[in-house]
């Protein structure tokens, strides 16, 4: 049966709704709990794309003499997540975008930024959101790597954002990524 009630989009939560933390830190288990947000450094305001997750599987197939499919399997299964936050003054998003040992300062002393090839460290992250009538919703990914990063573009009349892709990788249970989903 169709329940209008179970339709919902969602929101950032209020006060924070993006957050990174250094590998092996202890996961949230739920959506309600709040954050430690000495461990977990919020990266603010996102770009009103929101967050976007691709999380499908790749087939491939074999097929016999003749042109018969016979087999079907699964060849890969990505799971991303692209968001583009937009605090580019947030020292905590500089650190996120170009890893935590690029970075030093703060906006009253200066900050300098170094960009290298130096390998993207991976991290916990966690979405927080709030779905209709208030149900609130958390993404956890407890090993996540940014894995690209999009044209920075830095003009008049555009916020400069930093178009981020974030590929989770399986923890030690398989699991790339968790929902938690719970009525306020």
């Amino acid at each position: 049966m169709s329940t209008v009630a179970n339709v919902s989009a969602a929101k950032p939560r209020t006060g924070g709704a993006i957050y990174r933390a250094p590998l092996g830190t202890t996961l949230p288990t739920d959506a309600s709990t709040a954050i430690d947000t000495t461990v977990f450094k919020a990266l603010g305001y996102l770009s009103e794309d929101g967050l976007v997750n691709t999380n499908s599987p790749e087939s491939d197939t074999v097929k016999a003499w003749g042109g018969d499919v016979v087999l079907a399997y699964q060849s890969e299964k990505a799971d991303t997540f692209q968001f583009t936050p937009i605090e580019s003054l947030n020292i905590d998003v500089l650190k996120a975008v170009y890893g935590d040992s690029n970075v030093t300062g703060d906006l009253s002393t200066g900050i300098t930024v170094t960009a290298n090839a130096t390998d993207q460290e991976e991290a916990v992250w966690v979405f927080d959101m709030i779905m209709r009538n208030g149900v609130l919703k958390r993404i956890v990914i407890p090993d996540g790597k940014i894995s690209e990063i999009g044209d920075i573009t830095y003009a008049d009349e555009e916020v400069v954002g930093y178009e981020t892709t974030l590929t989770a990788m399986p923890d030690a249970s398989g699991n790339t990524h968790y929902e938690y989903i719970k009525a306020a």
